[in-house]
């Protein structure tokens, strides 16, 4: 019996020791703006492993584009970033989230406005909490800029996945992307609050 169980720890260990350990993968919800714009800011960082459009925070379950549009649900346009905290920090996606938007406007972004077009981190648990709080006080501290940070830091809610055609929108109407988002000024903005576009090196 002694040397049975011998043998199963050993055959234990040595599986232990060949199992790959799986990637740590965390999710962070923000609202900033457009989310076609969001989810383009930050898919093609390293260690971002999925973006997807979606809806959060409103008073209807199950919103449509629509709905959410005419602006009479509450929900903010926002988006879901998977990432392997392994390769990039929760702390670290947070503080490139602030150089993405323009966090001294609560009626919108840019040439949106109104509740759809809101900015917001939402956490999932206390310790995005702490670390959005954190990332929060050192970019209030060492902003170039003058205005409040008005970006509010809220509690999670469903978050509604979009519809498909919203999915990936930069890449599937690549063109008219790029209108939509030099017409309504967000670079422009952006560049003017922080100095430079932090987005640039990935578009």
């Amino acid at each position: 019996m002694k040397q049975l169980l011998l043998t199963s720890a050993v055959t234990f260990a040595a599986l232990n020791m060949t199992t790959p350990i799986m990637a740590q993968e965390q999710s962070l919800i923000v609202a900033g703006g457009c989310f076609w714009c969001v989810e383009s800011d930050f898919e093609s960082i390293e260690g971002v492993t999925d973006v997807v459009s979606g809806y959060i925070g409103g008073h209807v379950a199950n919103p449509t584009y629509q709905q959410v549009a005419g602006k009479k649900t509450g929900h903010y346009e926002a988006v879901k970033i998977t990432f392997d905290d392994d390769v990039v920090s929760l702390r670290e996606l947070t503080d490139y989230f602030w150089l993405t938007i323009d966090p001294t406007d609560a009626t919108g972004q840019f040439c949106d406005k109104g509740d759809p077009y809101r900015t917001g981190l939402f956490y999932q648990n206390a310790q995005q909490h702490d670390v959005f709080k954190a990332s929060l006080a050192s970019t209030a501290q060492n902003k170039p800029f003058d205005a409040d940070i008005v970006t509010e830091i809220l509690p999670a809610s469903t978050f509604y996945l979009a519809e498909d055609y919203h999915q990936d929108y930069y890449l599937k109407n690549n063109l008219r992307y790029k209108f939509y988002r030099f017409n309504c000024g967000r670079d422009a903005r952006i560049e003017e609050l922080w100095g430079s576009v932090a987005s640039k090196k990935y578009h």
